[in-house]
């Protein structure tokens, strides 16, 4: 690193006095919001304060929702109820009322947790149990994770507008906040909630309720000095400037202003050559001086500074709190990847028994569980399709007391809804357990249903030697399903897709039996469904890639979980081979009643496509899906890496050779990490760091920090995990808070997880996901990354 002094030798020689003015200016850091004044709202509404701060007072609709509404609550035909929605003056959160009162967090949603805003008869409760009500009346307000959605009907259709309108306008304004700006709405509002008697000052026992509520538990006697500190009228209350002063404190990051001074030296500011410096030794693609100079126009707040190209602290803290300062490469946000190979070189986002909302044995089958999985980027859904009454197929876990859900209503959703968040194919798995005249009931509900949609026959020709590409099946959905062989021979290729028959047959049954019973079955095969499987032909995997006779791209094996380790373990190389040709599905074994999942990546190592995970079922399997299709765009495709392409790959996952890259994470310190237990003042976070490697079975490995007592504030480590990576290519790595207890196993407090190759280097911010993969803004982990390949 460069001294300060050389470094401050490349200014201009008229430069040194305006830093120093601009320095001189923002000695201390530009100022959060002051707490509320008459003026403004003062003793009768502070909390306004954060609305205003989003630019939303004046808004009508928004003004409405903080009146409040009485709206009827829809569940059922019989359990109809009208219920009190206020939305709460920070803009965040939600009240609503309750039959029988509940702890306060049982009363309020997030605003951030909400998925979509549908107007109408646009959810399957509505269209079952709404008819009662005018479309133009109802809403729906579906939830990220696994919280049910939300049917309301308002007394006007004026009313139910203002609500959908409110809600869209503050979901936008939150998704445009900068850090710095949720933070410090964050604190406010926590300030606007410890100050019991809403007169804009703040005792010291008020003080020390706000330091509990952000999670930290902070020594009285150092508290109290703090607190004196700032009381410069001396009249033991804070208000105005002194609160402002005490947050500024509060919100001090040691660890950010000692990176800074080692880069800006005496004068307290960074010059555009300084920066570029500090960008150089991040290891930033691109880093000009020309960058610096753009970044100190993008985030610098003092315009003073600005104007002589001079990034102040606060400047310097927007940047590492923004998404260009985060672990996750923001260019592999978007779509950056090749979307023109054939569909077998892709890992594509799975989902098995997706009808299901919990568990598989008496678990409620809904239509909105395809609509939640289309929201996760899911890109193949399954179909288990049994015989209904009156001629109409149903769906639902066969053999159990999970409820049913017709089949056409199941093609609607996929219409209405599998190409809102991403336009690359969509694959329904048939699980067919239908009569003749049923499949060809499904058949017409496809047809009819998704019209040009629906792939009907191949692309060119009928006998691809590979498959097509996402980009030449934009806007299709492809059926996967059995197919009738084109001469009923007794090799009878691509015939049984029934996942439980693969689970209960042994595998050494005698072959004149397995003949029978393909003659069985090609007798049950409707032609109509037949058809439509086109690229997707399901067929019981007997010889892995390369086999005897041509290619067979369309054909497409469904394992267990079971199955498919087996395979990697005795023919690791010939399955990644198989793989680069032809797709393969892998689905969770039966005996998971609960509907608890697999891990993924051992599937992905193999380089397997269709790698299906219980999407209902939170948990670190689902951590690491999100984590895999984080990037492109979240589009549900990611290309695999070049080993698990190439036909002739010499890869395999049980022997990858040498460590080839050396992974370093420092833990420095996490900021605003959420509370597990907001009904208990005095309960705070012991909070520890774990990070995980998820990879190839030689790589996987775990190492964690130890624990701080009493801090989820701002707790500081310090600490330097390292990992050998022997297949960096196909590394997950997962960053994992957990709250320490010495007498029973940690509790989760947020994670974040994504690939390897999308980890940037150098000081960096991880901004954690909760459970259900929502965002616990402000929530961060501080780290310094370094990635060494040999």
């Amino acid at each position: 690193m460069l001294c300060g002094r050389w470094r401050r030798c490349r200014r201009p020689p008229e430069e040194p006095p305006v830093a120093a003015q601009v320095a001189a200016q923002v000695a201390a850091p530009v100022a959060l919001p002051s707490p509320p004044t008459p003026s403004d709202g003062g003793t009768k509404r502070p909390g306004l304060r954060a609305l205003k701060k989003m630019g939303l007072t004046e808004d009508e609709d928004v003004r409405a929702m903080l009146r409040g509404s009485r709206l009827r609550k829809i569940r059922s035909r019989t359990w109809q109820k009208e219920r009190l929605y206020r939305l709460q003056e920070d803009g965040l959160t939600v009240w609503f009322q309750r039959r029988i009162p509940r702890a306060p967090s049982q009363h309020i949603f997030f605003v951030q947790h909400i998925e979509a805003v549908r107007e109408g008869h646009q959810s399957e409760g509505l269209r079952r149990f709404g008819g009662a009500f005018a479309p133009a009346r109802c809403l729906t307000i579906a939830f990220k994770g696994r919280r049910k959605n939300l049917d309301l009907a308002a007394p006007t259709a004026e009313e139910a507008q203002r609500w959908v309108r409110g809600l869209a306008k503050l979901r936008a304004r939150l998704d445009a906040m900068s850090q710095r700006e949720r933070l410090d709405h964050w604190i406010h509002t926590y300030l606007h909630r410890a100050d019991s008697n809403q007169d804009s000052k703040m005792s010291f026992k008020e003080i020390k309720s706000l330091l509990r509520m952000v999670n930290v538990d902070m020594n009285d006697m150092y508290a109290y000095l703090l607190f004196k500190e700032c009381d410069h009228s001396k009249n033991e209350r804070l208000e105005g400037a002194e609160i402002e002063e005490f947050l500024r404190r509060l919100l001090k990051r040691p660890e950010l202003e000692d990176i800074f001074h080692q880069y800006s030296g005496e004068d307290r500011v960074l010059s555009a050559p300084e920066l570029l410096e500090f960008l150089e030794d991040q290891g930033e693609e691109g880093a000009t001086l020309a960058r610096a100079q753009q970044l100190i126009q993008i985030y610098e707040l003092n315009e003073t500074a600005k104007q002589h190209e001079l990034m102040t602290l606060d400047g310097f803290m927007m940047y590492l709190l923004s998404p260009e300062g985060a672990a996750l490469d923001p260019s592999h946000t978007c779509m950056f990847q090749d979307m023109n190979q054939p569909l077998a070189h892709y890992f594509i986002s799975s989902s098995h028994n997706t009808y299901l909302t919990d568990s598989q044995i008496g678990g409620l089958s809904s239509t909105e569980a395809y609509v939640r999985a289309f929201a996760q980027g899911c890109r193949c859904v399954e179909l288990d399709c049994w015989e209904g009454p009156g001629g109409e197929p149903i769906i639902y876990h066969g053999h159990t007391l999970t409820s049913k859900i017709l089949f056409r209503d199941v093609i609607q959703a996929v219409r209405d809804h599998a190409f809102t968040l991403s336009p690359y194919p969509v694959i329904l798995s048939l699980e067919n357990h239908c009569g003749l005249e049923q499949q060809a009931a499904m058949a017409h509900h496809l047809r009819t249903i998704l019209g040009d949609m629906l792939v009907t026959q191949a692309l060119d020709s009928p006998n691809p030697e590979e498959l097509p590409s996402p980009e030449q099946l934009k806007g299709r959905v492809l059926v996967k399903g059995k197919k009738l062989p084109a001469a009923r021979s007794e090799d009878g290729r691509a015939l049984s897709d029934r996942e439980e028959e693969e689970e209960e047959e042994d595998e050494e049954e005698e072959e004149e039996a397995e003949a029978a019973a393909q003659r069985r079955l090609a007798k049950q095969i409707s032609p109509e469904l037949s058809a439509l499987a086109v690229y997707c032909q399901a067929t019981r995997l007997r010889t892995l890639y390369p086999a005897p006779g041509a290619p067979q791209p369309c054909q497409v094996s469904s394992l267990s979980e079971r199955k498919a380790k087996k395979l990697i373990r005795e023919a690791g190389n010939s399955f990644v081979r198989h793989n680069t040709r032809q797709l393969t599905r892998v689905y969770p074994l039966g005996l998971r009643m609960n509907s608890a999942n697999y891990s993924p990546q051992e599937m992905w190592n193999s380089g397997c496509q269709l790698v299906a995970l219980n999407f209902q079922t939170p948990g670190y399997e689902m951590d690491l899906n999100a984590g895999r299709f984080l990037v492109n765009g979240q589009c549900g495709y990611v290309l695999k890496p070049a080993c698990l392409r190439q036909p002739d790959s010499t890869f395999d996952p049980e022997y990858p050779g040498p460590p080839r890259t050396t992974l370093s994470i420092q833990v420095l310190t996490a900021q605003q990490l959420p509370k597990l237990n907001a009904e208990k003042p005095h309960s705070i976070v012991d909070p520890l760091v774990r990070v995980e490697i998820h990879g190839v079975p030689a790589d996987c490995t775990r190492q964690e920090t130890d624990y701080v007592l009493n801090n989820g504030f701002n707790p500081r480590w310090g600490q330097t995990l390292q990992f050998q990576l022997r297949a960096p290519e196909l590394a997950l790595v997962r960053f994992v808070v957990e709250d320490y207890d010495a007498t029973s196993p940690n509790d989760f407090v947020g994670q974040f997880t994504l690939p390897l190759s999308s980890l940037k280097q150098g000081y960096r911010h991880i901004h954690l996901l909760s459970k259900d993969g929502a965002s616990l803004s402000p929530a961060t982990l501080f780290v310094h990354i370094r990635i060494q390949r040999s």
